[in-house]
């Protein structure tokens, strides 16, 4: 076991605590933007939250560094900008175990989770970066349907859809055009809660409504600006009552990550359980994705630089080197603590939820 969190932490996770809004102190459109009709729908949200608006002269983003790479952080983090997608977005990667492919409609994130997943996977300062020309990028998935088979797209990969809804719109553009395809199905997930836009529109179960969650010595240090994971799974339950009900009718999943083996590691994530079969305590198509905390030493150096305070355990000499195929590697914990871990999630989720399906473990 690993003692990677060791302070008594609030048990305010355990209450429902919506998160703020998030509202750009800076918002910045690129010509190219503004060209597209749906840059001038994103336009016309910002301007009824009079919101302050530079329209730049070029396509190109300046004066988001600060003198040192905090500073660049936090000038970033206040910052939307809205740009087209470049041409390299429209060559989509498969992204298993998650979904067939990925695509992105946005770049970055308003939370200030300190184990972030875009640490180092996003170059430059981590501005949060909307794509005005969405409906080409939606127009260009049929190129990867298989005809008579069902495709996956995930579109969380570089964003947290939901903590950018109210300014864009752009999640419910998604889950419309996937509603209206046979063979198409969108997953996105969110570590936000505000859902009330998403529960009247056409989705027709094409799309999985996932939320992520942790157990509270991990949720209330690590994941800044989020709502509160109570908060998150009373979003969930009403993406999955049914609309005759007040609900969305979704699909939905619970994404437990990153799993970390804390002190009373079971304990925790048995009240973890505890409070997402009060949430769910209903029939509803569910399933599991469960996560466990690893990282890259590029990962590290900019989450270091991010969050110098931080006590997330990222030490190298506790864990095992995993290699990818080109060479790469991640720091993840030891087989033992692994197949422990997998077990006991296995074990709660088959005794609680007998009809969900646990789509992977990694």
């Amino acid at each position: 076991m690993l003692n990677t969190v060791t302070e008594q932490v609030s048990v305010s996770e355990t209450k429902t605590r919506p998160s703020k809004l998030w509202m750009p102190e800076r918002v910045m459109f690129t010509p190219a933007a503004l060209d597209e009709p749906w840059g001038k729908q994103i336009l016309a949200r910002m301007q009824s939250l009079n919101l302050p608006i530079e329209e730049l002269s070029r396509n190109r983003l300046t004066g988001l560094r600060g003198e040192d790479e905090r500073e660049t952080y936090n000038i970033a983090k206040r910052t939307l900008a809205v740009v087209n997608a470049p041409p390299s977005h429209f060559k989509l990667s498969p992204i298993p175990p998650s979904a067939d492919w990925q695509f992105h409609l946005a770049e970055g994130c308003p939370a200030h989770c300190q184990y972030c997943y875009l640490a180092g996977s996003l170059s430059g300062p981590p501005v949060i970066r909307a794509f005005a020309n969405l409906p080409q990028i939606l127009e260009n998935l049929a190129a990867y349907e298989r005809p008579g088979q069902a495709t996956s797209y995930e579109v969380s990969c570089y964003t947290d859809p939901l903590g950018i809804e109210h300014l864009t719109g752009s999640l419910a553009e998604c889950i419309r055009y996937f509603g209206s395809r046979s063979d198409a199905h969108l997953r996105w997930v969110s570590k936000f809660d505000a859902v009330d836009s998403l529960l009247n529109l056409p989705h027709n179960g094409h799309t999985r409504c996932r939320i992520s969650v942790n157990a509270t010595p991990i949720s209330a240090r690590f994941e800044g600006g989020t709502a509160s994971v109570a908060s998150r799974l009373q979003a969930l339950r009403r993406l999955a009552l049914p609309q005759e009900y007040g609900g969305g009718g979704y699909p939905v999943g619970l994404v437990i990550a990153p799993i970390m083996p804390v002190d009373d590691w079971q304990m925790h994530y048995g009240q973890l359980f505890d409070l997402i079969s009060e949430a769910l305590d209903m029939n509803c198509d569910l399933t599991f994705e469960l996560i466990s905390h690893r990282f890259t030493p590029g990962s590290k150096e900019v989450l270091q630089t991010w969050y110098p305070q931080s006590k997330l355990d990222m030490d190298e000499a506790k864990r095992n080197v995993k290699r990818n195929k080109f060479g790469g590697i991640k720091y993840v914990y030891d087989a033992n603590t692994m197949k422990t871990m997998k077990r006991f999630f296995e074990d709660e989720i088959q005794r609680r939820f007998p009809n969900a399906e646990i789509l992977y473990w990694t």
